[in-house]
């Protein structure tokens, strides 16, 4: 006769899985301790500085005041939001502004970011490389203060370096600072300016990465300098100028407070094209106290921007699997 099978208890299921987790952690740490270790300072950095942080939250609805504190204060609701959104024409202005800018410095400063790595690429003189590549990335330390005072020595309309220019060429002068769509311009410019050196080095160091067999094959075939820049140097790039897009994107409604502040000195003629949503609240909220209001607003600037990521992420899948983030 067949004798029957002994059940296995749950219990002793669960132990047993427990146990072999627990092994199989204690040799990962035997392994790869030293990684684990190397990683410690930046999750704990991560703790402290990103996730402890958002504790802060709570201020979104609270009606906050300094005597009663963050988690004394009453209670708002969604009344925070309703301020924001009680005057929809200067939200709506606010949020177009900062994603036009933001587009515009994306789009622009990752062209030349591009061009200038991959010229970089090409140039044969390494001494040289390393001088620009120095020269370029200096402009990145520089603070906004200082961009807006030499913009202004540039720019000014009666001792401005420009309108002397153009006085001296019989041109009329250009009010600079009273031309919101204009100002625009320069603001992108001095983005690209301040900026692209920094983001030509990433590039420039993942064309360093290349199988330089590629162009070895290439150069073989006959093929010009152009056709190995369109198909090889810039085919290669784009996974990674798809995860720098992605990661910009989830901060496409954050816009850049002190550069507004420094370039443009929060001037309100210009308020039309340079009133980004961090300005709107510095002007109805910082300096009157409300933070509440400040934090309700920052909380809708990063979910829109994680929503953002979500489509930008789902599309960056359609084109290359491996170029998705998750």
């Amino acid at each position: 006769m067949m004798q029957e099978a002994t059940p296995v208890k749950p219990d002793g299921r669960i132990a047993k899985t427990r146990v072999s987790k627990t092994r199989s952690f204690e040799k990962s740490l035997q392994r790869d301790g030293s990684l684990y270790l190397l990683a410690l300072p930046g999750i704990v950095i991560l703790i402290l500085f990103a996730y402890l942080p958002m504790s802060g939250l709570i201020l979104v609805f609270k009606n906050y005041n300094f005597n009663d504190g963050i988690f004394g204060s009453p209670w708002a609701g969604f009344s925070n939001f309703e301020f924001f959104f009680s005057s929809m024409e200067d939200a709506m202005r606010a949020t177009r502004n900062t994603v036009m800018l933001n587009v515009l410095y994306m789009a622009t400063g990752t062209f030349f970011s591009v061009a200038i790595a991959i010229i970089l690429n090409e140039l044969r003189s390494k001494w040289f490389v390393k001088i620009t590549q120095s020269v370029m990335f200096f402009p990145y330390f520089i603070s906004w203060i200082i961009i807006g005072a030499i913009l202004f020595s540039l720019l000014d309309y009666d001792k401005g370096i420009m309108n002397q220019m153009f006085t001296a060429l019989g041109l009329g002068q250009v009010d600079w600072y009273s031309s919101p769509w204009l100002f625009v311009i320069v603001m992108v410019l001095a983005n690209i300016w301040k900026s692209a050196g920094y983001g030509a080095i990433i590039y420039y160091s993942v064309l360093q990465g290349i199988d330089t067999s590629f162009y070895e094959a290439a150069r073989i075939d006959g093929a010009s300098r152009w056709q190995i820049i369109t198909k090889i140097t810039v085919p290669m790039l784009i996974p990674s100028i798809i995860l720098m897009s992605l990661l910009n994107i989830g901060g496409m409604l954050k816009g850049d407070l002190s550069m507004v502040m420094g370039v443009t000195f929060l001037n309100p003629l210009l308020l039309p094209t340079t009133d980004i949503i961090d300005v709107y609240v510095y002007r109805t909220a910082i300096r009157s106290g409300e933070f509440g209001f400040a934090s309700a607003i920052t909380l809708y600037q990063s979910v829109f921007g994680f929503i953002l990521v979500l489509v930008a992420n789902k599309l960056a899948g359609w084109y290359d699997k491996d170029s998705k983030l998750f």
